[in-house]
This record gives structure tokens, sequence and C-alpha cells, in this order.
């Protein structure tokens, strides 16, 4: 499944646009290296998502084939880490 799509079903992002812009800013990596959104997510990679208030890095148990439902898109990760940043 692509990096794009994948933040969207898992929730991690709200909308694809939005993971696609994220990747084109560069603020999405996949297992230590900057992701593109048309990037395949495998299970075991490690994702890092640097956002305005916060860095996240999740872990992927599963991939799904098609769409899920809201209440199981956490079963697609685990949390690593999850640090929140600084004001100015």
């Amino acid at each position: 499944m692509r990096l794009d799509k994948f933040l969207k079903v898992s929730r991690l992002i709200k909308r694809r646009t939005e993971a696609k812009k994220a990747c084109l800013a560069k603020c999405i990596k996949i297992n230590g290296r900057i992701a593109k959104a048309g990037d395949e997510v495998e299970i075991a990679n490690e994702i890092e998502i640097n956002l305005a208030t916060k860095i996240i890095q999740v872990k992927v148990l599963k991939v799904p084939l098609k769409n899920i439902q809201a209440k199981q898109a956490a079963s697609l990760y685990e949390i690593l880490k999850e640090i929140k940043k600084e004001e100015d």
C-alpha cells in the first residue's frame, strides 16, 4: 500500500492530500530515510511523522488491502515514540 494511503487509512493523517503534502515537505521518514508519497509500506517498517506540534514514530503491524473502519485503525500500528514540540 502506498504511504499516503496508509497514513490516511490508519488515521495518522486525516486526508490523503495532506499526507502527500507532508511527504513533499520531507516531514515523513520510513526506516530513517525521507519518504515519498508513493513508497510502499510493509509490515515492520518504522514511520516517523514530523508534524507542526509533535513528532510521532510508529511501527507498522498490519497493512490492510482496503479501507477499514475507524475503530480498527489503531490496530495497524504501534506508537514507539511521541514527542510534543515546545511552543515559542
